[in-house]
């Protein structure tokens, strides 16, 4: 992406400045609340999408290796509860990321020569790029139709692609990033989307001993903390903001009891930083809310699920039954 260069835009293209004045403002927004808080949605430039890969191949992030395990030792399992009733349909993945796990369950597909098309979604232009480029060689013959922007707003345009059924891989607990209500909220209107016959494998990180998911969100190598203070990075060169990294310090936090797992910023210093033509206050031990991971039990999915006006139909568990990929029947 283009930025402002001394004070002149260089190439810059109208999308561009919308998305400049939409981030600053989002920004802002967070900023000015109480508590302070930013959107998990802009962790993912380049170097964001590097450092979440990392995270992913750390030893203690656990959830993509259990959803891997899913993927690569239940795949038929898999392909059986998606081709359904053998009619062609669009293969929708909302947060596409790399596909690493997508891609055994596309090649089982192709082997079958079952009839669909591979729809990725992504707000990340940089990783829609990327699976454009490098999956027609990893899967031959895969129709790829890549879309950049946010959910919802893909997914209407993807639906107005051809009538055909819909098969929605929300996974790597997707789901989780945003607390319950709003989960609740996000698949009542991911269900709204959606036509009788469609279906949602939704992947969901399960309860399971604190000390697992607090070490799986502050790995020994830091990427974790790497990604969070990222977004300050970002910010600064982005939104020309003087954010002193050195300054914050990453904490992560996990509640049993609610299973939600938490990731702060916390000011180390009274300060102030300057962006978008305001100056902000933080006051020494402040915090920014970053992100949330919420876990949930197989019957909260279950209720969810229901809540959200979807039937499920088959449950898919690793090994240690750490992790779930539900399918969920648009009845």
């Amino acid at each position: 992406m283009k930025n402002f260069e001394n004070n002149v835009f260089t190439d810059t293209t109208l999308e561009e400045q919308d998305f400049n004045q939409q981030f600053c403002n989002d920004v802002i927004k967070g900023l000015t609340s109480t508590p302070k808080c930013l959107q998990a949605k802009y962790f993912y430039d380049t170097v964001g999408d590097e450092l979440f890969q990392k995270i992913m191949g750390s030893p203690e992030y656990y959830p993509t290796n259990c959803e891997l395990e899913i993927f690569t030792q239940q795949t038929q399992e898999l392909g059986k509860a998606l081709i359904a009733d053998g009619s062609p349909f669009d293969l929708i993945e909302l947060g596409a990321g790399d596909a690493m796990k997508s891609t055994h369950l596309l090649r089982h597909l192709m082997d079958k020569e079952v009839d669909f098309r591979y729809v990725p979604i992504d707000i990340s232009g940089h990783v829609i790029n990327y699976l454009k480029e490098t999956l027609p060689a990893t899967v031959p013959g895969l129709q790829v139709i890549g879309l950049t922007g946010e959910y919802f707003h893909m997914l209407k345009e993807a639906a107005e692609l051809s009538p055909r059924r819909k098969v929605v891989l929300f996974l790597g607990s997707n789901i989780g990033n945003m607390p319950v209500a709003e989960a609740e909220a996000f698949c009542t209107e991911l269900r709204n989307h959606l036509a009788k016959g469609d279906r949602v494998l939704m992947g969901v990180d399960l309860k399971k001993h604190p000390k697992t998911i607090l070490a799986a969100y502050n790995d020994a190598d830091g990427y974790t903390r790497d990604f969070n203070l990222n977004l300050l990075t970002r910010i600064n060169r982005e939104l020309e903001a003087d954010f002193d990294l050195s300054q914050f310090e990453h904490y992560p936090m996990y509640d049993p009891e609610t299973g939600a797992c938490k990731s702060y910023l916390i000011s180390l210093a009274d300060q102030q930083v300057n962006l978008c033509d305001q100056t902000i206050q933080f006051a020494k031990d402040e915090y920014i809310y970053m992100e949330i991971s919420q876990k949930y039990t197989v019957a909260q999915t279950n209720y969810m699920a229901s809540f959200s006006g979807f039937k499920p139909v088959q449950h898919f568990y690793d090994i240690r039954n750490w992790f779930l990929d539900a399918v969920w029947l648009v009845e």
